[in-house]
């Protein structure tokens, strides 16, 4: 489980990220990277990390599925993701 405050911090990054996205995207065009170094570091979507919806695990992160590796063997084991068979782990 991951701690509450990295939870926060990732979830204040992404407002960040979604607030500055426009406006990234117009300096970009533009060519103007004296601009881009003035927005604040954290609004760049390189700085955010995949994190398990569930556990918040920033490791082992299955992106097809939004969840960590051991999330998903649980949850696969106990027949709550549809498709997925245990062959053999």
């Amino acid at each position: 489980m991951a701690k509450e405050s990295m939870k926060a911090r990732e979830i204040k990054r992404q407002k960040l990220v979604d607030r500055y996205a426009v406006k990234r995207e117009k300096l970009k065009t533009d060519g103007d990277y004296v601009g881009l170094s003035r927005l604040p570091r954290n609004s760049n979507p390189i700085r955010l990390h995949n994190r398990c919806k569930l556990t918040g695990r920033p490791k082992g992160y299955m992106r097809q599925f939004g969840l960590s590796r051991i999330t998903f063997r649980e949850m696969a084991s106990a027949g709550l993701i549809p498709g997925i068979k245990k062959a053999s782990w």
